[in-house]
Parts: C-alpha cells; sequence; structure tokens
C-alpha cells in the first residue's frame, strides 16, 4: 500500500526500532517537557525539509513555538489575522507554512477549521501540532481535547500524512490518554535525566512488530543513536529515571474535575478566590460580556457549586439557564420579600461538551462537517437529524441521566434547549426551540430509554 510506505524521521536509530514511520501515522510524544519533544521534532523537520515534504505547522498555543519563528513571522501571523479577506492566517517560509488557528473560538469552530486546512494541503503533507495539553488548558477538559484528537486523526489518515503531536505527561486523566491510544497509530512515552540520558518507549506502534520494539531504548540527541536497553546496568538506570517522584504524577480525573476541586479547597482555606471564580462563569456559564458582568455581580462561589454540581458534562450550559438563574438572583438579592415565596430552583444542566462528544463517540463528525457548509446544510440536515436520533450514550453518561431519574422519583420532568444565541444578553428566550414532556413513568429502563429520547429530540 502507498499509504503505508516507509518515511525518514530524521533519526535513522529510531527509524530500525520502530520499522519506520509511514505515511498515514500519527505519531504522539508523551513528554515531560516540550524540550523532550525537541529532541525529536527537530529532526523531523530537518529531514521532510530536506526530502521537499509539504511541512506545515499548526500554531495554536501560547508556549513557545516548536518550530523556530522570528518576531518577523508574529508580525505577519498578526496581520493574517486581523485581515478579513483571507481564509486562513498563514504565512510560509524556508518550506513551511506556519498556520494560527484560535482554540479559543472553542471546540467546533476551532476543529472545523483546522479539519479545513487538512483538506486544503491534501495528500502526503508533513506536519507538526502544537501541545494537545494546551488544548485543556483552554477547554478546561481532557474530554474535549481527546475529541479534537478523535476527530483529526482519523481525518489526516486517510490523506496519507504523517503528524507528530507532543502531550504532557501527568495532565490528563487515564481516559482522555486511552481516547488517544486508541486512535493513533504510535504513542510513544519519552523520559529524561538529562541531554545524554533520553529514553524512548513506545506504548503503541501499529501494524508492525519486533522482539525488541516495545522494550526501552536510550538515545542520545547529539549523536542521534538509538539503543535497545538490554545491558543490566543501563536498564537499571532506565527504570530508576521512570520510577523516579516525577513521573509518579498520573491522573484519574478529568481536568476541569481537578480544578474545581483545588478551587473547593483554597475557598475553604479561606484564600481569594475572585479569578477562579471569573474563569469558572466563562467556562461554566456564558461569554457574552454584558451577561458576564451581571453574573459575577449577583453570584457567590457557593451558586458556581450549586450548578456544578448538578450538571452533567462540562461546557457552557446555554443562555436560557444563565438567565432564569441570573434573574432569580437578582430578586433574591434586590427584592427579598418576593423571592421568599419562590420556589427552590430544581433543574439539572446538561453540559455543551456533552453534544459535541455524542457526535463524536457515534461517528457523525463527518456528517457534522458536511452539514455545517453552505451548500450542505440543508442537504444533510435530515440525515443527520435522524443520525442524532439514533446514537447512543455512554455507560457514564446513562448513570448520570439514571441519578437524574432517581432524584426525580416519578415526577414529570421537561428537557428544554438552552441556547447560545436566542438566549443571549438581551434576546427573549421564551422557549423558540424544542422542548420535550416526559411523563417519567414506568420502570427504570422504561423512563431513562424515554429521557435519552429527550435529550436527543433537543
Amino acid at each position: 500500500m502507498a499509504a503505508f510506505d516507509r518515511i525518514k524521521s530524521g533519526i535513522p536509530g529510531l527509524d530500525k526500532a520502530l520499522d519506520n514511520i509511514r505515511l498515514g501515522d500519527n505519531v504522539v510524544w508523551n513528554v515531560t517537557n516540550l524540550n523532550e519533544f525537541s529532541y525529536f521534532v527537530n529532526p523531523y523537520v530537518k529531514q521532510a525539509k530536506e526530502d521537499n515534504r509539504n511541512l506545515i505547522y499548526i500554531r495554536f498555543a501560547n508556549h513557545h513555538p516548536l518550530i523556530e519563528m522570528t518576531e518577523k513571522d508574529f508580525k505577519l501571523l498578526e496581520i493574517e489575522q486581523n485581515n478579513p479577506d483571507t481564509e486562513f492566517c498563514m504565512i510560509e517560509r524556508d518550506g513551511i507554512k506556519i498556520y494560527q488557528v484560535d482554540p479559543y473560538k472553542q471546540f467546533e469552530t476551532f476543529t472545523l477549521e483546522v479539519h479545513r486546512i487538512i483538506e486544503k494541503e491534501g495528500f502526503d503533507a508533513f506536519y507538526v501540532f502544537d501541545c494537545l495539553s494546551d488544548l485543556q488548558a483552554v477547554w478546561s477538559t481532557d474530554l474535549m481535547m481527546g475529541n479534537f484528537f478523535k476527530v483529526t486523526c482519523p481525518f489526516l489518515f486517510q490523506l496519507d500524512t504523517v503528524a507528530y503531536f507532543p502531550i504532557l505527561r501527568g495532565r490528563h486523566s487515564y481516559e482522555a490518554i486511552a481516547k488517544i491510544r486508541e486512535t493513533t497509530q504510535l504513542l510513544l512515552n519519552v523520559y529524561s535525566n538529562s541531554a545524554e540520558e533520553v529514553y524512548v518507549t513506545p506504548l503503541k506502534v501499529w501494524n508492525r512488530y519486533s522482539q525488541t520494539m516495545f522494550l526501552g531504548h536510550k538515545f542520545n540527541p547529539t549523536t542521534g543513536f538509538v539503543k535497545v536497553l538490554q545491558d543490566g546496568q543501563e536498564v537499571s538506570k532506565y527504570y530508576k529515571t521512570i520510577n523516579s517522584d516525577k513521573y509518579q504524577n498520573e491522573q484519574t480525573l478529568d481536568s476541569w474535575e481537578r480544578y474545581m476541586l483545588q478551587v473547593k479547597r483554597e475557598h475553604e482555606e479561606g484564600k481569594n478566590i475572585d479569578d477562579e471564580c471569573n474563569k469558572i462563569c466563562e467556562l461554566m456559564m456564558t461569554k457574552d460580556e454584558k451577561m458576564l458582568s451581571k453574573i459575577r455581580e449577583y453570584f457567590t462561589f457557593e451558586d458556581y457549586i450549586t450548578i456544578y454540581n448538578r450538571r452533567v458534562g462540562s461546557g457552557l450550559v446555554g443562555g436560557k439557564t444563565c438567565g432564569m438563574l441570573l434573574a432569580r438572583k437578582i430578586i433574591e438579592k434586590d427584592r427579598p420579600e418576593i423571592y421568599s415565596n419562590f420556589e427552590p430552583d430544581d433543574s439539572f444542566y446538561i453540559g455543551s461538551d456533552l453534544f459535541y462528544t455524542y457526535i463524536v463517540s457515534n461517528d457523525l463528525w463527518d456528517l457534522r462537517v458536511k452539514q455545517r457548509t453552505k451548500d450542505g446544510y440543508y442537504k444533510y440536515g435530515k440525515e443527520l437529524e435522524e443520525a442524532l436520533k439514533n446514537g447512543t450514550f455512554s455507560d457514564q453518561i446513562k448513570k448520570e441521566f439514571i441519578h437524574i431519574l432517581d432524584y426525580f422519583g416519578q415526577n414529570p420532568i421537561i428537557v428544554r434547549s438552552s441556547s447560545f444565541l436566542e438566549d443571549g444578553f438581551g434576546n427573549a428566550f421564551a422557549g423558540k426551540y424544542e422542548s420535550v414532556f416526559c411523563v417519567n413513568r414506568g420502570t427504570l429502563e422504561e423512563r431513562l430509554a424515554a429521557f435519552e429520547e429527550a435529550v436527543k429530540v433537543v
């Protein structure tokens, strides 16, 4: 298969150890810091230039560029970013195309823009992506970082590309790493004590095998020499390195859950958490500046925690939720004599990230991409609607749905949309979109099926 042709990584010893990187491979480097990644990406870039490859750098993070960039490059990108007539923010120099993509536009917009870039560059392109861990920092959840990789990696594979991705060890949940491992072709662990003691351990090498491939390998960045660790003394030093304290910080919780636990602890210790509350508000409530200022004025940390504890999935809860909860808080604080007659709010909230996760996990992303185009909006709309109704939720989400049903018993439930647009500041939230009434009677299995169906319809 041409799509499985061997290519040079720039490190002959690594090529031998892995039986070469192949066209179609996505290569994820699990590193402690980006300096470790540079040992491998710099030879790859140099080799790609020598081989006259179509070399592309996807820049989206705040960390130091993984491919050398000058002040002039940054200024040119800034000019491109402010040019309304350009489709992409891109410059080209020294045989490298540098695209700048903004992850703060959120998951769907960001991912679709990367998709269009990959589509434009076509077959046999060679990519370097910024650190995936920075997406987690922007979106505050491992889940969406994993979703981005899960939909981007197969598209790169289809076009016979080669792509390098770094990811920082200890920053992500087991589930996020498992999603990446399941999707990528190569996953390589990198450990180091110094520039002279760098170790590479393949965790996954798709569609090839040797007796020594999955053993530890020692790499010398200066000479490029790679050797299998078989000598007893070398093996001992290797295990001492990978078992050192700095590598024993693997996580089980999603980064969003870790962040909320950290803020809770700081609040309990009496620390000032105003900045953290502002961040939680932007990540969980809204990005509309007028609405943000009002929520910050009236909400306390305890209010955010109440919403957090009643939420399924991460992401924004939408305009209707924000409008309803803010209206209640304004009356609570400004007209307490009226508020004293209110019934307690008794809603649960499904975060926007669950919508995208549902699309990705049910293999509907390609259809969503087609439907998001000008020509495909109506053409594929009905097909996408039917596909959404026929998808399935993960076991973990079903458990959270059951928790909601257990809470309400057999009282009726209404599942409502909470839109970003029609429910924004200054707009009506009078229910222009779908609401579904659940009788919520029968066995748990029947009630769960009806509730899931309602969520899918909305």
